[in-house]
This record gives structure tokens, sequence and C-alpha cells, in this order.
């Protein structure tokens, strides 16, 4: 028995279960009318008119025998059964391969995201640092640099100096005009109002809060003098920067507090 051919087919009948429930008397009309189609005699010049009769013979009687025919039903019944198996394997292998590759795309687009906002994060707080070095410039260069005070602080003292804390400090002194604060470590610049108003802060270490010192510290020529002994000036500059010193240190605590 030829496994490969479907004999209801060669008969032009239908297979499966309907043709198992077909009577002897419809396969063998069937037959006859198929058999009309591809007679030898009805068919000259084909030359596999022999081949086709033997075949659709063949598949007769394997349909009409009724041992021959349930053996039959019973293999077509087996082919369906594995055509469903692999058909259903087929569709879950593509719902795998659909699912891994929805997965990896997702994956993917994560790990994308992941990179992508770090990266936007640090062009942004680059923009940000540049536009503020740029409007510091900006200001730089159009206010008299006598007015300008460098500030920077410790971080032990625990404090992280704002801009909005730093202009109420130093506006005890005068009119603060703009505070530029760093954005890479702990210093600002603040611009007073006048050359006479940022002279009022003392310049020095106050006691390890705030180091105040001018961006352009106001030094006039001094004339020479016969009586001027360079021990002598040494000496009294170190009593000078220690009474200064020490004047900042008790002003700027008493704001601080």
């Amino acid at each position: 028995m030829d496994i490969e051919v479907d004999h209801y087919a060669v008969l032009n009948l239908p297979s499966g279960e309907e043709g198992a429930k077909l009577s002897e008397n419809g396969i063998s009309k069937a037959y006859r009318k198929k058999a009309l189609e591809l007679h030898p005699d009805k068919r000259p010049h084909d030359p596999n008119d022999h081949s086709n009769f033997q075949k659709l013979t063949t598949s007769y009687e394997i349909l009409k025998d009724e041992k021959d025919r349930k053996l039959f039903d019973e293999l077509l019944h087996v082919k369906r059964e594995k055509i469903q198996r692999q058909s259903q394997q087929d569709s879950k292998r593509r719902k795998m391969m659909s699912d891994l590759d929805a997965r990896e795309r997702a994956a993917a687009s994560r790990e994308e995201e992941e990179e992508r906002i770090p990266r936007k994060l640090k062009e942004e707080i680059a923009r940000i640092r540049a536009k503020k070095q740029t409007r510091a410039n900006e200001i730089l260069s159009s206010v008299d640099k006598q007015k300008v005070l460098k500030v920077s602080w410790k971080k032990k003292m625990g404090e992280d100096y704002t801009s909005q804390r730093l202009r109420e400090l130093f506006s005890k002194f005068g009119e603060v005009e703009h505070v530029i604060k760093s954005s890479k470590n702990r210093s600002a610049l603040v611009v007073m109002s006048s050359k006479v108003d940022a002279d009022k802060v003392y310049c020095g270490d106050l006691s390890d809060i705030l180091l105040v010192v001018p961006l352009q510290p106001f030094q006039p020529p001094m004339p020479p003098s016969p009586y001027f002994k360079p021990d002598q000036g040494k000496f009294e500059n170190s009593v000078l920067e220690k009474m200064r010193k020490a004047a900042q240190r008790k002003m700027l605590s008493t704001l601080i507090r």
C-alpha cells in the first residue's frame, strides 16, 4: 500500500471522517465515473494514460476491500494527527520565537534608554554649566573687579551655602548686585554694588567658616621711605593681618548665628 497516496482523492472523493462514511456503492460509482475519464481509449495522446489508469484501479481495489480500507482510514487518521501535532509545535515554536524576539527588542530598548538618559542628563548639565559660565563672564566683563569678592567654604562645616544664603550674609555689608555660585566646588563670586561695600568685608580665613578674598586686590604703590626697615614691615604686617582676621571672625560669626 502506497502510504503517500490519498486513495479517496484519486477517485475525487472526500477523505478523512467524511470518506470513512462512504458506502461501497458510492465508491464504485465514483470509480466508474473516473475510469471513463482516464481510460486509455479516451486519452490516446496521453503518454501516462496507462499509469494513471493503473493508479485509479489500485485505489479502487483498496477502498472496496473492507480490511484494506479500514487500514487505510487508520493510516489517514495517524497522518492527520501527526500534521496537527506538527502544526501545534510550529505554532508554539513561532510564538516562542516571537516572544523571545519581543523580549530581546524590549531589553535592547531598555538598554538604549538606560544609556540615553544619563547621556542626556550629562549634556543638560554641561549646557546649564556653560550657560551659567557665559552669564558669569558677561557679568564680570561689565563690572569693576574691585567690587568682586571670591568666597569659598569647606565641606566639614556641614553647610552648602546657597546663592540666597550668601546674598543674605553679604547684604549686611552693603548692597549685593550678583551672586555667582560655582557648580563644581564650594565657592562663589559675590559682586557688591561698590568697592566701598566690598572693602567693608574683611579678607581672610574666618575661623574655617568662609574664606573671602578680593577677586582683584587693590594694592596702591607705596613710596620708598628712608625710615622703613624690612624687618619692621614684616612685623607690622603680621600684627595687622592678625587684627583683620580677628575682626572678620567676630563680624561674620555674628552674622551666621
